[in-house]
């Protein structure tokens, strides 16, 4: 009997891929998501039309008695959760959006899930910005520090289910990543924006000249490690997935430059720092490579330059994509 799979959150970047890992795999899968299915050149696993994947489009906030009724007839081994109302700095505008999303509607979600019981593993997919801006390797069981409403949201969720897990034995697993990138990534994140600036002659502005310093990993490389946790780790672990390059965001948009052959200082303006956000987090993995047997695969040069090949192959089907972040409540 193939695995079953009910994955939140499937119309995400991270979420998408992961399906189209888990087809790989020769999973069954069920895709939910709030919103309709993206355009294919945001959805790899749209290649495989063949495969055992289903979707269904729900919100958490509106359709959760729908989704139960979806975990009653699926029954899934593992569910995994990428759902969130993301990007950092906007989270100031309307914080109560994020919490919304990320705690209320998220909690409850936990708590039909701990009912079902088909479940063998609940993967949570967490973030690093629950730590905070930090010096040095960041383990597992660092101090939560947020410094945004969207890390004080993510980090309330998380630590519901920590309570969860205490009082119901709840089979939680945590994953964090830091900037993930890879082909099929929204066009508002650092790497496919600059690309797409680069190759369209447009000025990117480098916020706070860029001086953050992140360890970015390719999203194939995070979809095996998030495999993983779900069939090998215990209830209640977290793990890191990250490489130990570290390199600043100036940095990696010179590399970008370099790669596409522009000229960096006449194609990038620098523009104020976002509030709250980190200066670093730099994830330690050792736990995730010495119990789980991972290991990041894919360089950011070779990784980069992939993603490149994708902007430039799919250029007149992105340019007619949105280019900014778009708010939905």
């Amino acid at each position: 009997m193939a695995e079953k799979f009910l994955v939140i959150g499937s119309n995400s970047f991270s979420g998408a891929h992961f399906v189209d890992y888990l087809l790989q795999e020769k999973a069954q899968v069920l895709g939910v998501s709030r919103s309709d299915e993206l355009h294919p050149v945001f959805l790899p696993y749209k290649q495989r039309p063949n495969a055992a994947f289903e979707f269904q489009q729900l919100d958490l906030n509106r359709d959760l008695d729908r989704l139960t009724a979806l975990l009653d007839r699926f029954a899934p081994d593992y569910v995994v959760n990428f759902a969130a109302q993301s990007m950092v700095g906007e989270s100031w505008q309307h914080p109560e959006h994020w919490f919304q999303t990320n705690v209320v509607a998220t909690v409850q979600l936990h708590d039909a899930l701990r009912r079902c019981t088909s479940l063998k593993k609940y993967v949570h997919i967490s973030t690093p910005e629950v730590y905070g801006s930090c010096s040095g390797l960041v383990s597992e069981h660092t101090n939560y520090q947020p410094s945004t409403p969207y890390a004080v949201s993510r980090a309330a969720a998380d630590m519901s289910l920590m309570t969860f897990r205490q009082a119901y034995d709840f089979p939680v697993v945590f994953t964090r990543a830091a900037n993930v990138y890879g082909s099929g990534q929204q066009l508002y994140r650092i790497i496919p924006r600059t690309i797409l600036f680069f190759l369209t002659g447009r000025t990117l502005q480098l916020h706070g000249g860029g001086h953050s310093v992140r360890s970015f990993i390719h999203i194939t490389d995070v979809a095996d490690g998030t495999l993983r946790a779900a069939r090998q780790g215990s209830a209640g672990d977290i793990f890191h997935f990250s490489t130990s390059l570290t390199i600043s965001i100036r940095d990696l948009v010179a590399m970008i430059a370099a790669q596409l052959g522009v000229d960096f200082e006449e194609r990038v303006q620098v523009a104020d720092e976002r509030l709250g956000k980190d200066s670093a987090y730099l994830l330690d993995s050792s736990k995730a490579r010495s119990e789980l047997g991972w290991q990041d695969r894919i360089g950011l040069e070779q990784g980069i330059e992939e993603t490149i090949g994708w902007v430039q192959g799919n250029l007149d089907v992105l340019l007619q994509q949105p280019c900014d972040y778009q708010h939905k409540r």
